[in-house]
């Protein structure tokens, strides 16, 4: 197929049709000029959304904006990914702007990804959200938005996800080829992460519109919320191992409790063996002196040191979360003037 210069606006449908005409409002109030059309599969959804889709053609057609309507009737969706999937396959653009059924784009949203992903053919481009409920996951939203650009690459290790989040990525065509597909796995599958993952390792780049272009929507029954944690865990650390540990002959954990001896237990025997130390400020966990991991099947168990962080040496894989102590971890990762991704990396 011959890809024109359009961009393909990629929308999975599965029984949202509390939103869908927000929604769609959205792809219609777009201000960009070029050419532009909308990818619509509907995952087997049993309630309006259908009849809802079917208006809006004539109104987004009637405004020059062609729809390209697919999907299956089922007894069960095929999930997130498959739909992503088939919704490119039946596009005809050379730039993908994805979008959630219960989310909104802002106007200048399309225009603006667009002059982005020009410049950086090999980037996923993302964008700054507005949370609807506005209180809802306040300080995952900060984080969205707030992180440097550097910070991009540096975090993405965190429990957060990726660093621009999936409702807001746009794209070349051409790129998503040489990276994807998404992961048809189905539910509880996070094929975004896993995308993105594959996106990093083929040595991609993540840009971020510091403009707030979508309304990101929080409820219930966004896909989301089907993804076990202890899933998004295992793949976080299989991921640290692969793209970061074995660059490291040693290293620090920052966090002697739960979360540090959780990762610390999670990881492969040869990458335990590079864990020197456990660092923390709890006097009581320091003054016992050592962590014994008591489920080893080695012999005798391991012993991992416990050290104050000013005694600890770098790099650290820290296990505190952000803007959770009143700023004092903060403050004490900055006294130590290390460098983010080459001291340290998060990984809470």
């Amino acid at each position: 197929m011959l890809y024109i210069l359009r961009i393909s606006v990629i929308l999975p449908v599965h029984n949202a049709e509390l939103w869908l005409d927000e929604c769609l409002e959205s792809v219609l109030q777009q201000d960009f000029e070029g050419a532009m059309e909308l990818s619509v599969f509907n995952d087997a959804s049993k309630d309006k959304s259908a009849a809802i889709i079917d208006k809006w053609k004539v109104k987004l057609e009637g405004s020059g904006i062609p729809v390209v309507i697919g999907g299956h009737d089922s007894t069960s969706p095929r999930g997130v990914g498959y739909s992503k999937n088939q919704a490119i396959a039946q596009s005809s653009g050379s730039y993908l702007c994805f979008l959630d059924s219960d989310d909104v784009m802002m106007p200048q949203r399309v225009r603006l990804q667009l002059e982005a992903a020009a410049q950086h053919p090999t980037s996923i481009i993302g964008c700054q959200v507005r949370r609807e409920p506005p209180d809802s996951t306040e300080r995952y939203t900060r984080w969205i938005n707030q992180l440097a650009s550097d910070q991009l690459l540096t975090q993405v290790f965190t429990s957060n996800g990726p660093t621009v989040i999936m409702p807001t990525w746009f794209c070349s065509r051409a790129w998503f080829s040489h990276v994807g597909p998404f992961d048809e796995g189905g539910q509880g599958v996070p094929e975004g992460l896993l995308l993105f993952y594959n996106h990093l390792r083929k040595g991609g780049g993540v840009v971020r519109v510091d403009r707030s272009l979508l309304l990101y929507r929080y409820h219930p029954n966004a896909a989301t919320r089907s993804v076990l944690e202890t899933t998004i865990w295992t793949h976080r650390v299989r991921f640290l191992e692969e793209r970061v540990l074995p660059h490291w002959a040693a290293f620090t954990i920052w966090n002697a409790g739960r979360q540090g001896r959780r990762l610390y237990r999670s990881l492969t025997a040869g990458a335990r063996c590079k864990v020197v130390a456990f660092c923390d400020v709890d006097e009581k966990k320091i003054r016992k002196g050592f962590y014994c991991y008591e489920d080893s099947q080695e012999r005798p168990k391991p012993r991992v040191p416990i050290l104050h962080f000013r005694a600890a040496r770098p790099p650290f894989v820290i296990c505190v979360k952000l803007d959770l102590t009143g700023g004092a971890f903060e403050d004490n990762l900055r006294s130590l003037h290390l460098q983010e991704g080459r001291d340290f990396l998060h990984f809470s």
